[in-house]
């Protein structure tokens, strides 16, 4: 499956053109091409790397799935692999799709690994600033960084939100099952470091394309750029943060476990004490030896009353210090 769209002089001119006009296009002048390959086969790796020139470890890379976020510079063109953040509401569960880049003079190729993620939502950015395609590839590359980016701020705010959600539950009172709430900070921890692996090393490839000697962002771009650099910061940050609260959850999880294990010792012990007093009683009355009352109605009512006034005794004394 391909995706192709032609720019003549910043104005889109051409889209989802076939892959052998490609040739054509790059050789006019002020044209700038984006191509989409989406689960590439080998022979489109092999289509590419004619086409546009491409280093065969660059391409190598794009091959090989779960390459970590970085950018590699090679002589006349750039490589970069990046993920996008899916989310699975009905699983809880943080998903990424793996794209790889490769940015040359008039050329934008992207190669997705498979559908999860489309092209749509980048498409958007791009009919949104037209005015800025003008500015070459890194136009091109400013909508792909910019979504992507934003995908991964807004993946970090629904699993803040999820804490908060996850801190109102540790106080409710015995509502929520300790094995089902373990469950949950378990895979919001999980997702965290999936995601933090994907949004720490962005903050590299991002101040990478801000250099100079690059020739790709255009004074025009920069501000453009620095904005997706602060957003890739904020959600850096964000993600440490995020870290740090859930181990927090779960330190107060168990010790409110522990404090509710604690309540319910006192419970029981309180109760066992009040119990024990008409077992003592009626186990000394029960002696084989004669007492005063012994075989009379008095030893009756007296084991009766002791048993009374000192259960009694015991339930106030331990409601007083809150223990039942």
């Amino acid at each position: 499956m391909a995706r192709t769209r032609l720019y003549r002089d910043g104005v889109l001119s051409a889209e989802n053109f076939s892959c052998q006009e490609i040739s054509t296009h790059l050789g006019e002048a002020g044209a700038m091409v984006w191509l989409d390959l989406c689960a590439p086969t080998a022979a489109d790796f092999d289509m590419i790397r004619e086409e546009f020139g491409l280093h065969e470890l660059a391409v190598e890379d794009a091959g090989h799935e779960h390459q970590r976020p970085k950018l590699d510079r090679y002589r006349d063109h750039l490589f970069m692999s990046a993920y996008a953040v899916c989310s699975d509401q009905s699983a809880n569960n943080l998903d990424t799709v793996e794209l790889s880049v490769f940015v040359t003079a008039n050329a934008l190729i992207t190669v997705r690994t498979d559908d999860r993620f489309t092209m749509d939502g980048v498409v958007d950015r791009w009919d949104n600033s037209p005015d800025l395609a003008k500015q070459g590839v890194g136009f091109l590359l400013h909508g792909l960084l910019d979504f992507l980016v934003d995908g991964h701020f807004a993946a970090v705010q629904e699993l803040d939100e999820r804490i908060e959600e996850l801190e109102e539950l540790l106080f409710e009172d015995g509502r929520t099952e300790a094995q089902a709430l373990q469950r949950q900070t378990y895979e919001l921890r999980k997702n965290l470091v999936r995601l933090r692996r994907v949004v720490l090393p962005m903050r590299e490839v991002v101040n990478s394309l801000l250099r100079r000697d690059l020739h790709l962002v255009t004074e025009p771009l920069m501000p453009y750029y620095q904005d997706v650099y602060d957003h890739v910061l904020r959600a850096t940050e964000w993600t440490e943060s995020l870290r740090d609260l859930v181990t927090s959850v779960m330190e107060t999880h168990l010790t409110v476990q522990g404090n509710r294990m604690n309540m319910i010792m006192k419970k029981v012990t309180s109760w066992a004490s009040i119990i024990a007093v008409p077992t003592a009683v009626t186990g000394f009355y029960g002696q084989n030896v004669p007492f005063p009352g012994f075989g009379g109605h008095t030893g009756f009512y007296t084991s009766s009353a002791l048993m009374i006034v000192l259960s009694v005794v015991l339930y106030l004394t331990f409601r007083h210090k809150d223990w039942i």
